[in-house]
C-alpha cells in the first residue's frame, strides 16, 4: 500500500525539455523586466530658476507610475509571467489531466494572446523610452535622460529583458504550433484515415 502512494505522488519528467527551458528562461526575462521597472526610481534636486543669487530648487522624482505606457509595460510583463508559470506547471502534470488533446491546442492560443499582450506593452514603453531620451522638438517636449540618467538605463535594462522574453515565447509559440501541425505516430501500427 505504501509503495503504491509513492507511485502516485511521483512527477512524470516531461521528454520535451526543450519548451521547459524556453518557458523558464522566458518566465525569468520577464520577470526581471516586471521588477526592474517596477522598482525604478530616481530622485533629484534641480534649480529651476535663480532669483538675485538665490537658487531656487525643486526635488523631483521619476518613477514608472507616472506613466501609463511604463504601467501598461508592467502589467503586461507581470502577466507574461505569470501565464509562463502556468504553462511550466501545466506541461509538468499534464499526465494528471485527461484532456483528450484540449491543452495541445489551447497552449498555443494562450501564448499567441500573451505575445500579443508582451510585444503591445514592450512597442509603447519602447516609444515613452524614446521621447524620454532625445524628446520631440516639434511638441517641444525636453528629455529627461539627460537630468535623470538612472533612472532610464534602469528601463533600459527592463525593455532589453523583456524584449528577450518575447522573443523566446514567440520561439515558444512557433514550437508549439509546429508540434500541433505534426502528425501523430500511429499506435500498434495502426494507420489512420
Amino acid at each position: 500500500m505504501a509503495v503504491e502512494n509513492k507511485e502516485k505522488a511521483k512527477v512524470v519528467i516531461p521528454k520535451d525539455w526543450t519548451v521547459l527551458m524556453l518557458r523558464l528562461a522566458s518566465f525569468l526575462a520577464t520577470a526581471s523586466a516586471t521588477l526592474v521597472m517596477a522598482l525604478n526610481k530616481e530622485t533629484k534636486t534641480l534649480v529651476v530658476a535663480t532669483v538675485g543669487n538665490t537658487p531656487i530648487k525643486a526635488t523631483l522624482t521619476a518613477t514608472f507610475q507616472h506613466n501609463p505606457a511604463f504601467v501598461f509595460f508592467v502589467i503586461a510583463n507581470g502577466m507574461t509571467s505569470f501565464h509562463n508559470v502556468l504553462m511550466i506547471v501545466v506541461q509538468l502534470f499534464r499526465h494528471k489531466f485527461s484532456d483528450k488533446g484540449l491543452c495541445l491546442v489551447m497552449i498555443p492560443i494562450l501564448d499567441l494572446f500573451t505575445v500579443s499582450l508582451a510585444s503591445a506593452g514592450d512597442g509603447a514603453a519602447t516609444f515613452m523610452a524614446e521621447l524620454g531620451k532625445h524628446g520631440n522638438s516639434h511638441a517641444k517636449w525636453n528629455k529627461i535622460c539627460d537630468k535623470f540618467g538612472t533612472y532610464c538605463d534602469r528601463g533600459g535594462a527592463a525593455l532589453i529583458a523583456s524584449s528577450i522574453g518575447l522573443v523566446l515565447l514567440l520561439v515558444i509559440t512557433v514550437l508549439s504550433i509546429i508540434k500541433l501541425l505534426t502528425k501523430p505516430k500511429p499506435l500498434n501500427n495502426v494507420t489512420l484515415p
